[in-house]
């Protein structure tokens, strides 16, 4: 590969690390770990799931101690018997994708917990929390309602409201993790520029995404980790994201448009004239069988909303949706299921899993009614071949079934969703933003699969809010704004920059 590692910037270091490991049992987290990042810096902390990215971050958080060897240093001072209090009060803040807010409390009371955590018993002075909060959204340039609930807001607002936090507890450097996994473009820019701004006051930022672009935007340079180890650290400019995907799999991924295939027979799906107040209107559409039918737009465009009427959880106004040219009227989704529509949600974490069971319950709790035996029981033989098979056909790698799925990846929690629902037989997939949160080398395997099932005659509704992989994927593209589809695109006859243009115009 031609991009070359490379020292950091001139400067002093506001940390640095150097021969860090990490052992969990068997498995080696991090093996001789070197990391730094400058005062004021953006660096990107990149590599597939499983590469010790999160291992990392939680090393320098304080959350685990890393082996015997391991020299860590912040402001030149050591960082010796590390802990997550010891951490916070240098001034490391940790940004998870799930933000840690508390749904419940207000903005204002949100962004204050941190600074309030583990003070003496008093009094809440509400008005100096305000005040505070306040002073910290305007030196971030936001206006946010001081007293909504959080659970009310965007998640784009929420994101902010998790940075305020962090600046009211003095951060020097934030660690923020996936921040723009569930974020429009347009979000995606306006966080970007907080970004900007904090690097501008002299907060370090680390930025851990799999939106490669955003990456090489927003960042100075970038730190590339796989399977545990230091693959290097390279500038940002020159950087591609072909080259970049290479350094962090070791693999080259090939991107060419595929050939649409032959629309003929009666559509699995045909919608005309769907509408639903105040979500999406007068909507038409057709998915023929074995056809990859892409669905773009930005955020609000109205997608997710016609996919859960699509699948019986919510109920249109008016319109017809018919399914292999049959009427189809659904009270629920358990009707959509009966009639062979599945659907893998945007939201994996609370929609697509039940996160505490087990690998192989996720698996088969789409069709338990044909796992039982004679006496109308459960049968332990039945759901473990069931399971098997998928796992084996789909690739997952997995510890034991009976392990909690949490304890998966990004990429193969994905296929647990998707062998979910490929084991109830489906005519017709819809996946709503199926690579959500997953790393480069298990989305370019997740389509693998979706381009298997449609090759087996399985019609695939493809959400996304990464116009290049609809764009990459499917045999055509519907863009989708304010609630109506408003243009057609066929891949092999257009060009991504055309087909993107049209969506952020």
């Amino acid at each position: 590969m031609s991009a070359e590692p490379q020292t950091a910037p001139d400067g002093r270091d506001l940390i640095r690390l150097e021969h860090v490991s990490k052992r969990f049992g068997g498995v080696q987290a991090l093996d001789d770990v070197a990391f730094d990042v400058k005062p004021g810096e953006v660096l990107c902390l990149a590599g597939e799931n499983g590469c010790g990215k999160s291992t990392l971050i939680k090393v320098i958080s304080g959350v685990h101690k890393p082996e015997t060897g391991a020299v860590m240093r912040f402001d030149g001072a050591p960082m010796d018997d590390l802990t997550p209090a010891r951490a916070r009060a240098l001034g490391i803040q940790v940004i998870w994708q799930d933000l840690a807010l508390f749904p419940e409390m207000s903005v204002a009371e949100n962004i204050a917990f941190e600074k309030n955590l583990g003070a003496r018993l008093r009094l809440v002075d509400y008005g100096a929390m305000r005040r505070e909060a306040a002073a910290i959204l305007d030196r971030l340039g936001v206006d946010i309602d001081l007293d909504a609930p959080v659970k009310s807001l965007s998640i784009a607002r929420r994101q902010l409201v998790a940075i305020a936090r962090a600046l009211v507890a003095k951060a020097r450097l934030v660690f923020m993790d996936e921040p723009t996994a569930s974020l429009s473009r347009a979000e995606t820019k306006a966080l970007l520029r907080i970004v900007r701004r904090l690097s501008e006051a002299d907060i370090a930022v680390v930025f851990v995404s799999h939106r490669l672009a955003e990456v090489l935007d927003v960042s100075s340079r970038v730190t590339v980790l796989r399977d545990g180890r230091l693959v290097g650290t390279y500038p940002t400019r020159g950087m591609t994201q072909t080259k970049l995907t290479e350094l962090m799999t070791g693999r080259t991924f090939g991107q060419e448009v595929h050939a649409p295939r032959t629309r003929s027979g009666t559509p699995v799906l045909a919608v005309e004239g769907l509408t639903r107040a105040g979500e999406y209107r007068d909507v038409s559409l057709a998915v023929m069988p074995g056809e990859i039918v892409g669905l773009i737009g930005r955020l609000g465009a109205g997608r997710t909303e016609l996919a859960l009427s699509l699948f019986g959880m919510t109920r249109p106004d008016a319109g017809t949706i018919r399914l292999e040219g049959r009427p189809l009227r659904m009270g629920s989704n358990r009707d959509a299921i009966a009639a062979g529509i599945g659907y893998v949600s945007e939201d994996r974490l609370s929609l697509g899993l039940v996160q505490p069971q087990s690998i192989g319950d996720n698996t088969v709790v789409t069709v338990l009614d044909r796992l039982v035996d004679d006496f109308g029981l459960l049968s332990p033989k039945k759901r473990r071949d069931l399971v098997a098979d998928w796992i084996d056909r789909l690739k997952v790698k997995i510890g034991h079934p009976d392990d909690p799925v949490s304890t998966l990846s990004g990429g193969n929690q994905q296929r647990i969703v998707l062998a979910k629902w490929m084991a109830t037989g489906p005519k017709l997939l819809i996946l709503d933003s199926p690579t959500v949160g997953v790393d480069v080398g298990a989305r370019a395997g997740i389509f693998e699969i979706v381009r298997e099932l449609a090759a087996g005659g399985v019609a695939i509704l493809l959400i996304s809010d990464e116009t290049p992989e609809v764009y990459f994927n499917a045999d055509r593209i519907w863009h989708m704004r304010d609630g109506r589809l408003i243009e057609e695109f066929v891949p092999a006859e257009t060009t991504l920059a055309a087909v993107e243009e049209a969506v952020h115009a």
